[in-house]
């Protein structure tokens, strides 16, 4: 067993050691899908891929981590852990239920202390058939300009107008332009891309690889940046339909104790959102039943994490900037995504491993 906080990591490549240690600990092989570009520190870098189970299981439960870059730190806590775990990994055995870990589904902003991909570009934005229109974000458009101001930190007429957009519209209407992704500004926040990103297409392929014989599947994605600290939330991922979604809240509910919000009735912290990730399951295993839930922990104030990240990528487009100046936006990103305190951690392993239980107990009911 390894203690809570000893299941985290500070860097990528701590992180990536560790998981690999915990897989082997646990007897289980590991299988790498290699990023073209080094970390950092000159590290490599990837997706690494740990299934516990059998490979024709009928029931498989993902467990994701860094799919926005440094939300890795609490994600690759929470996997770390339960391969150490061996209570957990008898539950899931003696279900019947093989768990499939995907560690660092983008290495690169996990190295670098980004959110996005090395091509400037959110993940969970980026899962759309290109060869369709792309939406447009109208609201993004409007404040584009005020988001990326020429220097950093912002000048008083930037954060006057930025005041006033706030106050005229509210906090919630900010959040939404900027979050909701958008596909007109490749050096803006919340890029979804126009083509499909290094782990998008890494993804789909270890899906075509493993979820081939699931007949359901179940995804807990962790991700951090939303909500009071410390609190997981369990935002329903998946299409808007009636039945997954109330199949959702039965698994993680715990009735009515941990209930399970949606993008699709407002009821999420989170803005409804376009080119989720969740899209990759249903095209690459569509004989699968899905039911999935983002697991979003709370940090800082959104409107704190959203400086944190504007400020990250204005450093994005001034490598130029003084080496102190930079290092202090990324202690800025890391602390918005990952609070690096004992307790925090605590709450961070309890929640997922609840949540995990409970998407065990899910998939072996009866349907």
């Amino acid at each position: 067993m390894i203690g809570t906080a000893q299941a985290f990591s500070s860097r990528y490549a701590q992180a990536r050691a560790q998981f690999l240690d915990a897989a082997a600990a646990a007897g289980l092989p590991v299988e790498s899908h290699p990023h073209p570009l080094p970390g950092r520190d000159g590290e490599a870098l990837a997706l690494d891929v740990v299934r516990d189970g059998p490979a024709d299981a009928r029931h498989l439960l993902i467990v994701s981590s860094a799919c926005h870059g440094v939300e890795g730190h609490c994600g690759s806590g929470v996997q770390v852990f339960a391969l150490h775990d061996e209570a957990w990994r008898a539950k899931a055995r003696d279900a019947g239920v093989a768990v499939l870990y995907l560690h660092a589904l983008n290495p690169h902003g996990f190295s670098h202390t980004r959110r996005v991909t090395h091509e400037n570009v959110d993940l969970n934005r980026n899962f759309h058939d290109f060869r369709q229109p792309l939406p447009a974000n109208a609201a993004y458009r409007e404040i584009a300009a005020l988001l990326l101001p020429a220097q950093w930190p912002p000048t008083p007429e930037n954060e006057r107008a930025v005041g006033a957009f706030i106050a005229a519209h509210g906090e919630a209407a900010w959040q939404a332009a900027i979050t909701r992704g958008q596909h007109e500004f490749p050096e803006g926040l919340f890029f979804g891309g126009t083509e499909a990103t290094w782990s998008n297409r890494t993804l789909r392929q270890v899906l075509r690889a493993h979820g081939a014989a699931a007949e359901h599947i179940a995804w807990i994605d962790l991700h951090t940046g939303l909500g009071p600290n410390g609190h997981g939330e369990r935002i329903y991922a998946g299409r808007d339909d009636a039945d997954a979604i109330l199949r959702a809240r039965r698994w993680w509910g715990g009735g009515g104790a941990t209930p399970v919000t949606s993008i699709y009735d407002g009821s999420s912290t989170s803005a409804f959102l376009t080119g989720l990730m969740w899209n990759s399951v249903y095209d690459e295993c569509p004989r699968a039943g899905i039911t999935g839930i983002a697991l979003e922990y709370g940090t800082v104030p959104v409107l704190e994490v959203l400086q944190a990240l504007r400020a990250d990528h204005w450093l994005h487009l001034h490598p130029e900037a003084p080496a102190a100046q930079a290092e202090a936006i990324r202690q800025q990103v890391r602390a918005a995504f990952y609070t690096d305190t004992d307790a925090w951690k605590q709450r961070i392993v309890e929640q997922a491993r609840e949540a995990m239980f409970q998407a065990v107990d899910g998939l072996a009911a009866p349907a």
